[in-house]
């Protein structure tokens, strides 16, 4: 893709969005999982010393097909957007699988499956599509200790999650990501710093490439698991100036509503929204239905919270189609332009008087 190209996605996006609620793609785990993929075909002809079934991350690499056929299936449901199948592609979620010296060719081979199935689609009809790089949480915390003994104890410091995420972010730039999306925020900290990452990887790029950040709520306090409220994450990320800011995973689209209203009256930016497909039931799997999911987000549509919508876990292309359609001809969201105000986080948002 051309540099030119790529400078003017966040202006091409904003563009869009400003015209209708646009559609994200969904979850990549079940679709992967409905492939029922070997081994052999996790691994490819690498060298690895670990079992490699379920790094589907790996796939980009050894199963390009599989990967691009995922995408090409949310693509044609009515994706405008599309994330890279990078979530667990840094060091320390490469290290479950041995495979922590794969980290840069994971991510370049992730952003450019998605790269050629965007590029493919908008070929056909001309619409421009996006594509975001995927960026998970890792299963270190900055915030918390993991040793209930020692609550000062941090198993990874801030400079070590800069150089982890600034890897994946340098490679996801490099293979031509229009954002790089920081998702699955149960961290606040962890957030910040993968944003610093991220910017630092773009100016060294020469490259634009927005931010977008997706929090997620932990339990029915409307909380992430560092504490925050979304009013209390949002002051405290508010400085990256993303060009979307929401929610994903957590519980399923009704249970995510009074959040997403906290957040759409307070953010000066584009909100996104991908929810699971409810919750799995007692064998994992998720019994909400393509139709379901649609009508849930009906409130989502009548009241204006939202701008980008799409699923995450136990959704299909055929739950995106079914939000495509649900979603046609009802407006976006109306971007507030707040008060200007100091505004400071702990766990609760503080907004001084004067």
């Amino acid at each position: 893709m051309s540099e030119q190209a790529s400078s003017s996605a966040a202006e091409a996006f904003r563009a869009a969005a400003a015209k209708r609620i646009l559609i994200f793609d969904g979850g990549y785990g079940t679709e992967i999982q409905n492939h029922k993929l070997k081994e052999a075909d996790y691994r490819g002809d690498l060298d690895l010393s670990h079992d490699q079934k379920g790094n589907n991350d790996l796939l980009s690499l050894t199963r390009p097909d599989v990967i691009r056929g995922i995408h090409a299936a949310y693509l044609d449901a009515g994706a405008d957007m599309v994330e890279t199948n990078t979530f667990s592609s840094t060091s320390i979620g490469m290290a479950d699988y041995g495979c922590e010296q794969l980290v840069r060719e994971v991510n370049l081979a992730g952003a450019r499956v998605a790269r050629e199935a965007c590029d493919a689609a908008q070929a056909k009809d001309g619409r421009r599509r996006f594509v975001a790089g995927s960026i998970g949480p890792t299963n270190k915390t900055l915030s918390l200790s993991p040793d209930v003994n020692d609550p000062g104890f941090r198993e990874v410091d801030f400079d070590r999650m800069k150089a982890v995420y600034r890897e994946q972010c340098d490679a996801l730039v490099e293979g031509g990501v229009d954002f790089l999306l920081i998702e699955t925020i149960f961290d606040t900290l962890n957030a910040k710093v993968a944003a610093m990452a991220a910017e630092e990887a773009a100016r060294a790029a020469g490259r634009d490439v927005p931010i977008m950040l997706s929090f997620t709520v932990t339990d029915m306090s409307g909380r992430n698991l560092s504490g925050h409220t979304v009013e209390a994450f949002w002051h405290a990320i508010r400085h990256v100036r993303p060009i979307a800011v929401g929610l994903n995973c957590s519980f399923g689209p009704e249970t995510l509503r009074p959040y997403l209203t906290a957040l759409s009256k307070l953010a000066d930016t584009l909100i996104l929204a991908y929810p699971n497909a409810g919750l799995p039931n007692d064998l994992g799997e998720y019994d909400q239905q393509p139709h379901e999911t649609a009508d849930r987000i009906g409130p989502w549509l009548s009241e204006r919270l939202v701008n980008i919508v799409g699923g995450c876990c136990g959704t299909t292309p055929a739950h995106i189609a079914a939000m495509a359609a649900r979603i046609e001809g009802s407006p976006p969201r109306a971007i507030p332009a707040p008060e200007v105000r100091t505004r400071l986080a702990g766990l609760e948002p503080f907004t001084m008087a004067a």
